[in-house]
């Protein structure tokens, strides 16, 4: 079989992609992946003396630019766009299996005309499909059914299309990582799951009632479980992933247990994307005491992910 070809984004390189990066490609071996760095071009000699095989490297941005470690600027959010840009181009050009991508300011890119809330809905409109945000830890996995809409719209949004395609998602991503009968844990949206109705009702009338012709098909799905308690359970062994209905019932208990470890992956589109589960960093940027293990987790994850997908 060969090798998947992956192609990392720097990121903002004002942030602590390029210096992560860095620390991956010094553990990384030659026979794991063919891989492509895009980012800016004095990032990239530094890059590529890193790392103990030959890497491809690709250059965005104004040879000029030289970005200052820990101070965003317009330009910096730019070279980050541009490195997106050109890894979902090389994607749909067949020079790339996946992409890893570098944490991006969402508010500094913003400034400089970005018009989708994050990296997985800027993919999503470069590859279509719909897009499912997931998250792959050592002791836990989340998908999450909603994701970056405000708090009041959550109820709104959850449809029964939504939470459909998040349980689906959850199931394909669990198999295609070797579990053979998913055991899937459903978040309620009320305290308690509802209390039987009694704190809320849209466990009963609407989640229960579909979760239950689900499992036709999905025989270890549960019904809507109490948010409090299921991530417990699931860190005990009980399930094998864990659908959250909104952004922070998911990520806040992920991050508490896996802050340094877990991965973001996009499911749903074309080619497989996935990232660190961290942000910028710019405070600790260049300080070298930021881990780079959910980086290079987010790499293996896409070698992975890559590799199963042109095997089908």
């Amino acid at each position: 079989m060969l090798k998947p070809r992956i192609a990392i984004t720097c990121g903002d390189p004002a942030g602590l992609g390029p210096e992560l990066i860095v620390k991956c490609l010094s553990e990384m071996q030659e026979d794991e992946v063919h891989l492509s760095l895009i980012g800016p071009q004095y990032w990239l000699k530094e890059a590529v003396r890193a790392c103990r095989f030959p890497v491809e490297p690709i250059v965005v941005g104004l040879p000029s630019v030289n970005c200052k470690v820990g101070k965003p600027t317009g330009e910096s959010a730019k070279i980050a766009l541009e490195a997106m840009e050109r890894a979902a181009h090389g994607c749909v050009l067949g020079e790339f299996d996946g992409v890893a991508t570098g944490p991006i300011s969402k508010s500094r890119c913003a400034e400089v005309g970005f018009s989708h809330p994050g990296q997985t809905e800027f993919f999503a409109s470069r590859w279509g499909g719909a897009p499912t945000m997931a998250f792959v830890g050592e002791k836990l996995k989340v998908v999450l059914a909603t994701w970056h809409i405000p708090l009041p719209m959550v109820a709104y949004h959850l449809t029964a299309s939504c939470l459909t395609m998040a349980i689906d998602r959850a199931n394909d991503l669990v198999t295609r990582l070797g579990c053979r009968n998913p055991r899937i844990g459903v978040c309620g949206l009320n305290p308690h799951a509802g209390e039987e109705g009694l704190l809320g009702s849209e466990e009963i009338a609407i989640f229960n009632p579909l979760i239950a012709r689900l499992r036709e098909s999905i025989p270890g799905l549960s019904d809507c479980q109490p948010g409090d308690t299921l991530f417990h359970r699931a860190l005990k062994g009980e399930f094998d992933v864990v659908v959250a209905l909104y952004h922070d019932q998911g990520l806040a208990p992920l991050k508490a247990v896996e802050f340094d470890k877990a991965v973001n992956v996009t499911l749903g589109l074309r080619y497989t994307r996935t990232s660190p589960d961290h942000g910028t960093g710019y405070d600790i940027a260049g300080t070298g005491t930021a881990s780079h293990q959910s980086f290079i987790r987010a790499i293996r994850l896409a070698i992975q992910l890559s590799e199963r997908s042109a095997v089908v």
